[in-house]
């Protein structure tokens, strides 16, 4: 039997999409073909792939067994058969796409804006920021790549992607100028009896902070949770909350606010900054200068 490769790549895309509509459209197939592509499929490995399950299809157990391989042998497959290019920043047409946390964007962005359009004037970007808890919408994107890096504490697991641990920051809790708890030392019982807003994408009302405070056997009170760091600087300039946020990546947005700041006066892991991106991207030389342009700021930034 022959084998095609052309069969290999639908393969990997039908298990990303499950379904044929979605593998059709990213293969600029009209839905026939691509049904007739998923029967050849079918009756080469003697099993369904995916079944009808209601709306939806559904892999098999099969599908599922293979999919990492499969997924793995079309990069390799891409790669052998991909030439090496030679990068010309002057002349580059490009975009890529960035996601990452408000507090990471907003330190970020001007630095990188101004180098890589200093670099490369052609090249275009786009900004997004972290889904609202969409952890398979995300691992999607990279795998179209409708996203080529993403920036976070806590990157999207999936074997095809690629993470790297940029630096840390540590977080501080920042208060508005004459607010009570500036006069004398900021103690843990004095930080837990104030009220705080908690910056969480998913809604959460928890986090590190009080797990710490929860070993000295105190609780605080949070009122009020918020996707956006930005958000929350807002709410403590404007009021008597307090929050505590990574200090590195948020000190422009608490000097412009006035923000006054101070140690957290409990035990926090350093908070970790991690860039991913997609394994199909290693070697594509004007996916690595991306890589590393933003890599460089991040570490400024964090230095």
């Amino acid at each position: 039997m022959q084998l095609d490769l052309n069969l290999l790549r639908a393969l990997d895309v039908l298990l990303e999409e499950g379904s044929v509509g979605g593998a059709a459209f990213r293969l600029n197939l009209s839905e026939p073909a691509m049904s007739r592509t998923l029967g050849r499929i079918r009756r080469v490995t003697g099993d369904a792939i995916l079944v009808r399950s209601g709306r939806f299809m559904t892999p098999t157990p099969y599908a599922l067994s293979i999919q990492e391989q499969v997924h793995a042998t079309v990069l390799q497959a891409r790669a052998l058969l991909q030439p090496p290019e030679a990068l010309d920043l002057a002349t580059l047409q490009r975009s890529f796409t960035l996601r990452g946390h408000d507090a990471l964007l907003d330190a970020l962005v001007p630095h990188v804006v101004s180098e890589v359009t200093r670099q490369a004037p052609r090249v275009q970007l786009r900004l997004l920021s972290e889904t609202q808890g969409r952890t398979d919408e995300e691992v999607q994107d990279l795998r179209r790549g409708e996203t080529d890096l993403m920036l976070g504490a806590a990157p999207p697991p999936a074997p095809d992607l690629v993470t790297e641990v940029v630096g840390h920051d540590h977080l501080t809790v920042a208060l508005r100028a004459q607010h009570p708890l500036l006069t004398g030392e900021l103690t843990a019982e004095r930080f837990a009896a104030a009220q705080h807003v908690s910056v969480s994408r998913r809604g959460r009302l928890h986090g590190p902070v009080d797990v710490a405070l929860a070993k000295q056997g105190l609780t605080r009170e949070v009122v009020v949770a918020v996707p956006v760091a930005a958000v929350a600087a807002q709410l403590a300039a404007q009021s008597e909350l307090l929050i505590s946020v990574p200090a590195k990546m948020m000190g422009a947005t608490l000097s412009a606010l006035g923000l006054e700041r101070r140690p957290v006066p409990v035990r926090v892991e350093p908070v970790p900054v991690m860039m991913t991106w997609h394994m199909r991207t290693d070697g594509d030389a004007a996916s690595r200068w991306f890589r590393d342009e933003v890599r460089g700021v991040v570490r400024q930034i964090l230095s």
